[in-house]
């Protein structure tokens, strides 16, 4: 579950979401709904590596962009790995 963040009002020296945030170049963290996970790990459990098409199908789905889905499939590959 993630931490509460302070959110910073939007002006023009705030990027959006989608934006990198200052010389770092970093994006704020995505909150991701308890439904997204949940429809993530049941793919996950079908599934361990998804293709492009099924990136493309579920990232459509759930409204989040194909490098987010990737990405939550690298670290809960590396989380299982970890458990075993």
């Amino acid at each position: 579950r993630p931490a509460a963040q302070a959110v910073p009002e939007e002006g023009p020296e705030w990027p959006g979401p989608e934006e990198p945030c200052g010389r770092g170049g970093r994006r704020l963290r995505t909150a991701v709904s308890a439904e997204q996970i949940s429809t993530l790990e049941s793919s996950f459990q079908r599934q361990q590596y998804l293709g492009a098409a099924e990136r493309r199908q579920l990232a459509g789905r759930m409204r989040l962009s194909e490098v987010q889905i990737k990405t939550w499939f690298q670290n809960r590959r590396m989380k299982l790995k970890r458990q075993l």
